[in-house]
């Protein structure tokens, strides 16, 4: 039995689910159901931001929005005039859900509870009589053409289903990007884009927990980036490093993750600057122990670590010699680290890669090569860095797609 709907959106997330309520408050009237293979909705929402849901981030102008987008960021540039950080903020609060910004810049529901925007999400969807139906997998999708229109046909494990127009929402599953590149769309292979370095150095082995602001680069490249990076047991965690696996997820995976990593962890301070200072502070301090005297803003811990790897272990800066002082700026400006492999962030896990951008139309979010077929968030070839961009992502694409639909109704 082929069971009809006006809308059918393939993918219960975040994506799936801030579009289907959009399209139904533009247009009360449409048939509306929302397709999900998992026993649940809404799961990675649930885990994102530690628990808490990073809705969006407090940047309120689309010209530097776009800049937080590795892959996307052209194509951004006109949605986000249209549904920006701003705009999220207030369909949210118009929502029952007031949101807070924290010192990064980062937005979190005031409830600091993911729950608050599931809850949000599914009271919507209920009060819109809008379908949820869960453990459905689509196993093929096609187009069945009429002299008027296009209409869509699904099968999955459980029924078939006919619609008028289909919306992808399914993130990174490999299985319906087949199917829709077997309708004609290009996908660019998908590479994982936020994850941390695996990384076995005597220098942080036994420093887990310390952090310190520092600017990272991949040696022989231009890959770079800056921010707070975390030494874990196993590497390399936070904002710094993980800004870098977005922006050099294809280069990277390309090196099959095995690459030299530089670290400046004075961040903004050269090599000569910085020598420059530790030849005054000699000059100043001569009679104190270097270990116990660090000159710059430093985790202890980790500068008694870089001072054993320049040698230096129970001098006074007066006997610290010229070589010595040498190796020390080198280990804070340009310490080297061999990246053996990658760990993913979290549960947080975000692919580079998707629907070719080319063959998508921004003002709509529909398909270039196939009517009435339209997709939102990450099942694009678009990723952003951590920080509430994925989900901003989502938001805005969703928005821009039910207002397509409502201006054709």
């Amino acid at each position: 039995m082929m069971i009809h709907y006006d809308i059918i959106i393939v993918g219960g997330g975040a994506a799936g689910f801030f579009t289907a309520i959009n399209i139904a408050e533009n247009n009360p009237k449409l048939k509306i159901a929302i397709l999900e293979r998992g026993k649940e909705v809404l799961s990675k929402v649930r885990v994102s931001g530690g628990g808490r849901c990073n809705v969006t981030h407090a940047c309120f102008i689309p010209n530097d929005l776009v800049k937080f987008y590795p892959r996307g960021e052209k194509e951004l540039k006109g949605p986000f005039h249209q549904f920006c950080s701003g705009d999220t903020i207030e369909w949210f609060s118009n929502h029952g859900v007031e949101l807070k910004i924290e010192d990064d810049g980062r937005m979190f529901p005031i409830s600091d509870s993911s729950q608050t925007i599931i809850e949000c999400f599914l009271t919507a969807t209920k009060n819109l009589k809008i379908d949820v139906l869960t453990g459905q997998s689509v196993q093929s999708i096609y187009a069945s053409e009429t002299s008027e229109a296009t209409y869509w046909k699904l099968d999955t494990n459980h029924e078939s289903f006919k619609c008028g127009k289909l919306i992808m929402t399914t993130g990174s599953n490999p299985k319906i990007w087949e199917m829709l590149e077997n309708l004609g769309h290009s996908i660019i292979p998908p590479v994982p884009s936020l994850f941390t370095f695996n990384i076995k150095d005597t220098r942080i082995k036994d420093l887990m927990g310390v952090s310190a602001v520092a600017a990272v680069k991949v040696k022989d490249s231009k890959l770079n980036a800056s921010g707070p990076l975390l030494i874990t047991h196993w590497g390399m965690s936070g904002p710094g490093i993980l800004r870098l696996s977005a922006w050099g997820a294809r280069d990277l995976a390309a090196k099959n993750y095995q690459f030299t990593l530089q670290v400046n962890w004075l961040n903004d301070m050269d090599f000569e600057s910085v020598s420059d200072a530790l030849k005054a502070i000699k000059g100043e301090n001569a009679k104190k122990l270097v270990s116990k005297f660090c000159p710059f803003e430093f985790p202890k811990r980790l500068w008694e670590s870089l001072l054993t790897a320049a040698g230096i272990t129970t001098e006074k800066w007066a006997d610290v010699s010229k070589k010595q002082l040498n190796d020390l700026t080198n280990q804070l400006t340009n310490g080297q680290f061999q990246v053996n492999g990658k760990s993913t962030f979290k549960e947080e896990f975000v692919t580079a890669g998707g629907i070719d951008l080319k063959e998508i139309n921004f003002k709509t979010m529909e398909s270039k090569l196939l009517k009435n077929l339209y997709f939102a968030g990450e099942i694009l070839n678009i990723d952003a860095i951590t920080g509430g961009f994925n989900f901003q992502n989502a938001w805005t694409g969703g928005f821009i797609l039910a207002n397509a639909i409502a201006n054709e109704s």
